[in-house]
């Protein structure tokens, strides 16, 4: 039995690179790797959103609501081309959406409010009330771009810093990996002469290392990724209405992104590794 085990590990790696030190680490580089792609999609999905759909919101307030000045304005602007819809925003919801800023709103006069939808978020909305006030005297349209773009900057920052904290923790695993290699070949250093004084050749001894140390980092990316997932179905959750998501937030996660961490993580542990033992052996005597 014995000689079986020395036959599978004539380097001695299980014990030598044993304990729970490097999986532990690699687990907490993995759970931040999971959150950064997670918010790297999230800011992603949350750009596109507003980009499409609220950039080409524009609201219509209307003095003096009359039914025939309503239905006028709203003739006048699912007339124009650049419109693709208008509706009127109904009294109920117009005095739910002021309540947090004008309390009751029952003895103040309200415009009314008309909700139109452009086909194209480029289109000049300025242009569009010219038109709708040659029908409609005293129409304001005002248009929410601005604060969009705004919006839409801010999540294409976070998105980019999702992926600059990505790349950061893979140098750090690397390094953790590279670091926990060279520990593996300082304890089996006589192990490792013999071998390659005997004939074995390079690649044989790395790709043992590689393969133990491969593992060690795919099972701790396992156990970080798996400890990441509540905290990001609770953010999906919480994240879902600005999402225009229906139903629960968990369906919303990268879930093949947050799969490929472990397998990653063994690349990621491989190479590293691969380079740092053949270095070590090329100065061999």
């Amino acid at each position: 039995m014995a000689r079986r085990r020395y036959s599978r590990d004539p380097l001695g790696l299980r014990p030598a690179l044993s304990g729970l030190l490097l999986p532990g680490l690699v687990a907490a580089m993995a759970l931040l790797a999971a959150l950064a792609v997670a918010g790297a999609q999230g800011a992603a999905a949350l750009a596109e959103r507003w980009q499409r759909g609220a950039a080409a919101a524009v609201t219509v307030q209307i003095p003096d609501p009359a039914p025939a000045r309503i239905e006028r304005a709203l003739a006048a602007l699912r007339a124009l081309p650049e419109v693709a819809g208008a509706e009127a925003m109904d009294e109920r919801r117009l005095g739910e959406l002021l309540r947090p800023w004008l309390g009751g709103t029952a003895a103040l006069p309200l415009p009314a409010v008309i909700e139109i939808r452009l086909r194209d978020s480029r289109a000049d909305p300025v242009l569009v009330g010219d038109k709708l006030a040659a029908t409609v005297p005293g129409a304001v349209v005002e248009a929410h771009g601005l604060w969009v773009q705004r919006l839409a900057a801010l999540a294409r920052s976070l998105q980019t810093l999702s992926w600059v904290v990505l790349a950061l923790v893979a140098g750090v695993a690397a390094a953790v990996v590279a670091v926990a290699t060279r520990a593996g070949l300082a304890a089996r250093r006589d192990a490792v002469e013999v071998l390659h004084g005997l004939g074995a050749r390079d690649a044989e001894i790395a790709a043992r290392f590689a393969r133990r140390l491969g593992l060690m980092a795919a099972a701790g990316a396992l156990v970080g990724t798996a400890a990441a997932v509540p905290a990001l179905g609770v953010l999906a959750d919480l994240a879902a209405p600005w999402m225009g998501l229906q139903g629960s937030g968990w369906d919303a996660l990268p879930w093949p992104a947050l799969a490929a961490v472990p397998p990653l993580a063994y690349l990621v542990g491989w190479a590293t590794a691969q380079a740092t033992v053949r270095r070590w052996l090329r100065r061999l005597p």
